[in-house]
C-alpha cells in the first residue's frame, strides 16, 4: 500500500512538474511516463487522465481547507479569531508542495477554468473569505480579506530574487496578510 501511495505521489510531482514547465495541454501522459520511467499503463493503473492527476493533486488540499473552514465556522466571530484563522493559514501553505501548486495554477489559468479541482479550491476560497469578514462589511474590508490571503499566495510570484528564501517570503505574506485583516 506505501508503494502505491509512493508512486502516486512521484506521479503527482513529475505532473506538477511538468504542468509549470510546458504548461498542462501541451504536457501528454506519455511525458509523464517517460519523465518517470516508467510504461504509460503502469501510469495508467494510477491515473487515466491528466484530469485525474490534477484531481488527486487537490483533493488533499481542499479537505486541509474544510478543515480550516470548519474550525473558523465554529469560532465567534472576533477579531482574533481572524487573525488565528490567518495564521493557521499560513501554516497550512508551509506545508507540502503548496508553492508549486499555485505556480501551476498561475501558469494555467486558462486550462483550470472550468476543472471540477479548481472549482473547489475556488469554492473554498469564497468560504474563507466569508469567515475573514461580513458580507455586508465595507467592500474596503472585503477587499482587504481578499488581499489578505492573495498576500499569503503572492509571496511565491511576488519575490524572484534568488537569495529570499521560503521563510522569508512566508514571514512577509503573514505580516502582511495580518495588516490587511487589521482589526
Amino acid at each position: 500500500m506505501k508503494e502505491t501511495a509512493d508512486t502516486r505521489t512521484r506521479i503527482q510531482d513529475v505532473a506538477l512538474e511538468l504542468f509549470t514547465e510546458q504548461g498542462y495541454e501541451a504536457t501528454s501522459l506519455r511525458e509523464i511516463a517517460e519523465r518517470l520511467g516508467v510504461t504509460k499503463a503502469a501510469l495508467y493503473y494510477h491515473f487515466k487522465t491528466k484530469e485525474d492527476i490534477v484531481t488527486s493533486m487537490f483533493e488533499s488540499r481542499v479537505a486541509v481547507m474544510d478543515e480550516l473552514i470548519a474550525w473558523g465556522q465554529a469560532q465567534p466571530k472576533t477579531p482574533e479569531t481572524r487573525r488565528e484563522f490567518v495564521r493557521r493559514y499560513a501554516a497550512d501553505l508551509q506545508k507540502g508542495r503548496h508553492h508549486q501548486t499555485m505556480r501551476f495554477f498561475e501558469r494555467n489559468q486558462t486550462a483550470m477554468r472550468d476543472n471540477p479541482a479548481g472549482e473547489k479550491v475556488r469554492e473554498r476560497m469564497a468560504a474563507m473569505l466569508d469567515i475573514l469578514t461580513d458580507k455586508d462589511a465595507p467592500l474596503t474590508d472585503q477587499l482587504r480579506s481578499a488581499l489578505a490571503i492573495f498576500a499569503m499566495h503572492a509571496t511565491w510570484f511576488v519575490f524572484r530574487q534568488p537569495e529570499v528564501t521560503d521563510e522569508q517570503r512566508q514571514e512577509a505574506g503573514l505580516q502582511v496578510a495580518l495588516e490587511m485583516i487589521g482589526d
